[in-house]
């Protein structure tokens, strides 16, 4: 059941909750092994967490680009970490049908930064009845968010969440204004998406760059900015991932950052 969801009830609770993954799904027995070793950081941390992956990746640079294993087997190794870890899971969508299919298989749909303004494809989002994760526009302000949120409510869907990815302001670079987590948290709870908003996009290579040296300070602001959860991509080898691997923290420096952003949060809380 959807109100189940530890991240709803961690909503109450005096930490952060966590959405965290490889990129992307290159198949069961990585994603496995990264489910695993997170949960149980956080299961050590008491961090509720959510299982990210995406089930296939649309938005590619280069045609080259790995794009996924194949939808329906992809969504079913989500179900199966789902089951196997007793933990909800979230993939971002792309289509109208799209949004059909991964409701049947996971917990919370994502819309991408640059589709967020499509309106078609948030409403059939949710009306899966599943929570929607918002992000925000690279191309827009935090305030710009309600509307979307709007969207989602009044299509019958009240299980909504915003996350921040940086914004746009140069070619090839991205900025974190850290106004928009208490501004965003006015219409929804809000994530601070860490690793993406660290990505350099649109390199001459047609491949991605990123800033992960910059995850741990990003990570630290947003707890302490009042986030109410962080999403983080990670990989055991981030320089052989198949997507997104210049930006993604490395596996084993994991739980070294999630116990330094609790104890920032504990921190937070008595004030």
């Amino acid at each position: 059941m959807l109100n189940n969801l530890p991240l709803i009830k961690n909503l109450e609770s005096d930490n952060f909750f966590l959405l965290a993954g490889p990129c992307a799904i290159e198949g069961e027995e990585m994603a496995l092994r990264i489910a695993e070793r997170v949960v149980e950081i956080t299961d050590k941390l008491k961090i509720p967490y959510v299982f990210k992956g995406s089930f296939k990746k649309a938005n590619r640079s280069r045609l080259d680009s790995f794009t996924g294993i194949g939808d329906e087997k992809a969504l079913k190794i989500l179900e199966k970490i789902s089951k196997t870890f007793g933990i909800p899971t979230v993939t971002d969508i792309h289509t109208n049908e799209d949004a059909v299919m991964a409701a049947e298989y996971v917990d919370i749909l994502q819309i991408p930064a640059f589709l967020v303004r499509q309106t078609d494809l948030v409403v059939a989002a949710a009306k899966t009845g599943k929570f929607v994760n918002l992000k925000k526009g690279q191309f827009m302000a935090p305030e710009s968010m309600q509307h979307a949120v709007v969207k989602v409510q009044e299509s019958g869907n009240n299980n909504v969440l915003l996350t921040d990815r940086g914004t746009m302001f140069g070619y090839q670079d991205m900025i974190v204004d850290f106004r928009g987590v208490p501004t965003m948290k006015q219409f929804a709870p809000v994530i601070m998406d860490i690793t993406h908003s660290l990505q350099q996009p649109n390199q001459t290579s047609g491949v991605t760059g990123g800033r992960p040296d910059m995850i741990e300070t990003i990570g630290k602001a947003a707890i302490a900015t009042g986030a109410d959860g962080i999403f983080i991509e990670t990989h055991f080898d981030p320089a052989n991932a198949k997507s997104d691997g210049a930006n993604m923290l490395h596996l084993d420096h994991f739980e070294d950052l999630m116990t330094k952003l609790v104890a920032i949060r504990q921190t937070v809380n008595k004030f």
